[in-house]
């Protein structure tokens, strides 16, 4: 069994854990009541009256609103006198809906629902008559398993000239409902961009009675955004709330609209009220790059323009020169160029500029030979390598090391910085630009932290901006160097060096670790559910890697320890790449599913063969779950085709009498569920709700 598949074994053994203790219990379908209810007491001839479909939700169980995700929406269908018109079911603001492990299963509903309707009678009705509405409810209501639901409701009303008072029991409650009801607003203004694989949500505020809204969350109408992936919801300096989409693997290319709901706890208007806010925004494209990344600095994701990019990256520059391998030598330097210069300031100043200079030809190097590197993939668009999983990877996990190194964890260069400062001690304006240069390179290491976010950056914007970034790295970094062969006498201000600095180091790894953070929620949408564990478990190896290093190489460490360090960072940490690496899914040969009918069955069993039967329907999760981790298994494949298994799917996700009374047959009302005919046996195995690749092996051997 591959590390990757004992992973996934041990993860399913802790969801049986949580199974029922017995999936062959029958589940009796009252776990949604239902009923119909009205805002007035009587019916007025030619005037609209409202009722509404109330559910109630056992705890933990829900139904689904009109774009449920992968559930089905709950139906209405009406049984009215000729003359009466039924209009469509009016939505409430949705709520995320969520498994026992925290997946999310769709958009829907729980607790008490109400669901209002517009009805609206014949103006020729006669005051003093009694008219009854009646209707079919359906609703699909799951847990960790999916059961349709439904009910017969009715509702019988008076007929009377003058107009209605309200129910005294529902009236107030229902009006309630729609007067909240997801709308927009003109104290709201939406507009909406699409790049590459994310959609960018503005809601702005225009006009008074706009309220305070927190808890912000995106509810698609369509198939546009991916429903189950995270968001960001963010709010900006001038007031307006930012979101961020991801865009579905299947969406429309060609989609003009984005639709939906915006819900906020707090409310869209002031007082609270306004729960959703109805979005019908035009989606433009936009062709400008998405740049994610830290910039110089590390921050977790860049500034949206490139002024805001390049005073991060000067910023980042000038922490260089706090880091404890530079601050030190910075007055020392300085008085360096003085005693090679005298007390001739145009001299001083020549020094400064050299030096600068050889910090900008080496950062400009730098920025070459990523343009070099990337020149083959610019026809994939700006941003492409942020939509590469294996990228998004080994930035993270290069950017872990770095906060690591700042941590304190290990330390490396040092043998490069011995090096540097023989090269530096040179004289002359050539050792004055060979400090610029290594003070980038090799005699400032524990810049590499901070190159690091500003390389992820360079290849995910334009060659000049990638060029403009890095120049202004370097001016950071070289200005102190130039302001002080300026004002050589200002050295005598600067603080002395001491314990300050480590701790300074030590602060600045956490933007490292929130870029990392940043980056990992970015892989979170681009791999499975078992690549991403693969992912974390990766990332936990490369930190032990680095670990060991550190351990095992500190000064003063033998040359076995050197050595025992250096094999134990290569093999660990190349064990946590090959782990943790995204791979495509394996090339395997797929079940060929067949419909299910009693006939197949029969028939297939006349003929000796084994038989797979599963009981499914697209809106269950967990039946998706189970079979993407069967069926994933290369060595469950094989078995199917070696024994020549029939697999037989009964799908559900319609109504269907027959996988009814199938199910029935075996005391269930419910999906998943899966049994394995074998050759010559009476009655299958029944498996339980969730699977692992070992339980079907086991029931079809």
């Amino acid at each position: 069994m591959t590390s990757r598949r004992l992973f996934v074994f041990l993860v399913s053994l802790a969801l049986l854990a949580l199974d029922r203790a017995s999936a062959a219990a029958a589940v009796a379908p009252s776990q949604v009541k239902a009923a119909l209810v009205t805002a007035d007491t009587t019916v007025q001839p030619g005037k609209p009256v409202t009722v509404a479909l109330h559910l109630v939700h056992e705890p933990h169980w829900h139904t689904y609103w009109f774009n449920p995700g992968t559930g089905l929406p709950t139906t209405l269908k009406w049984t009215i006198p000729a003359g009466w018109t039924a209009g469509p079911i009016q939505w409430p603001a949705p709520i995320l809906l969520k498994d026992k492990r925290g997946n999310v299963v769709g958009q829907g509903y729980e607790g008490e629902l109400l669901l209002p309707v517009t009805l609206t009678p014949p103006a020729d009705l006669q005051p003093g008559a009694t008219v009854e509405l009646t209707a079919d409810a359906d609703w699909l209501m799951c847990e960790e398993i999916c059961i349709p639901g439904g009910a017969k409701v009715s509702l019988r009303l008076p007929i009377a000239a003058t107009a209605p008072a309200a129910d005294a029991m529902w009236g107030e409650k229902i009006r309630a409902v729609v007067a909240g009801l997801p709308r927009t607003d003109a104290a709201w203004t939406a507009s909406a961009v699409r790049s590459g694989k994310t959609a960018t949500l503005t809601l702005k505020p225009v006009a008074p009675g706009a309220g305070e809204p927190k808890d912000v969350h995106f509810f698609t109408e369509d198939s546009l955004i991916a429903y189950d992936q995270p968001q960001t919801a963010k709010r900006d300096g001038s007031g307006a709330w930012v979101l961020t989409l991801p865009i579905a693997a299947d969406a429309p290319a060609d989609s003009t609209k984005l639709l939906g709901v915006v819900t906020s706890s707090g409310g869209w208007m002031t007082g609270g009220t306004l729960r959703g806010l109805r979005i019908a925004a035009d989606l433009a494209a936009d062709p400008a790059p998405v740049a994610a990344g830290g910039g110089a600095g590390g921050a977790a994701v860049a500034p949206a323009s490139l002024p805001g990019t390049l005073a991060l990256a000067f910023l980042g520059g000038l922490i260089l020169n706090l880091m404890p391998c530079v601050f030190p030598v910075l007055g020392i330097k300085i008085l360096g160029f003085v005693n090679q210069a005298g007390q001739k300031r145009s001299a001083i100043v020549a020094h400064g500029l050299v030096f600068t200079a050889g910090v900008l030809v080496s950062f400009w190097a730098l920025a070459g030979a990523l343009a070099v590197l990337r020149a083959g993939g610019d026809q994939l668009g700006w941003g492409f390598q942020l939509q590469s999983a294996p990228f998004v990877f080994a930035m993270a996990a290069l950017l872990l090391a770095f906060a690591l190194n700042m941590s304190g964890v290990f330390e490396f260069g040092l043998r490069a910085t011995a090096v540097g400062g023989k090269l530096q001690a040179k004289e002359g304006l050539g050792g004055s630009f060979f400090t610029g240069v290594l003070a980038t390179v090799v005699a400032t290491p524990c810049s590499a932290p901070f190159l690091a976010p500003a390389l992820g950056t360079a290849l995910a914007v334009s060659t000049a901006e990638s060029f403009a970034i890095f120049t202004t790295i370097a001016i950071g970094l070289s200005a102190p160097y130039l302001l002080l062969s300026i004002f050589p006498r200002a050295v005598k201000v600067l603080p002395r060096p001491g314990a300050w600095m480590e701790t300074f180091k030590q602060l600045m790894a956490f933007p490292l670790y929130a870029t990392v953070g940043a980056l990992v929620w970015v892989l979170a949408g681009q791999v499975s559910e078992e690549g991403f564990l693969m992912t974390l478990l990766g990332l936990v190896l490369v930190a032990m890697a680095v670990w060991i290093y550190g351990r095992w190489t500190a000064p003063g460490a033998s040359r076995g320890r050197v050595r025992f360090g250096v094999a134990g960072v290569v093999v660990v940490g190349a064990l946590g790449l090959w782990i943790g690496w995204p791979r495509p899914a394996a090339a395997t040969t797929a079940v060929t599913w067949e419909p299910w009918s009693a006939e197949a069955v029969a028939k297939y069993r006349a003929e000796g063969r084994p038989i797979y039967v599963d009981f499914t329907a697209r809106w269950c999760a967990t039946c998706q779950t189970n079979k993407k981790l069967v069926f994933g298994s290369d060595e469950v494949l094989r078995l199917f085709a070696e024994k020549k298994v029939a697999a037989l799917k009964a799908d559900w996700t319609n109504r269907d009498p027959r996988i009814t009374a199938e199910l029935a047959r075996y005391g269930r009302s419910a999906v998943p569920f899966n049994v394995v005919w074998q050759p010559g046996k009476d009655a299958p195995v029944i498996l339980p709700e969730i699977l692992t690749p070992n339980m079907v092996l086991s029931a079809v051997r």
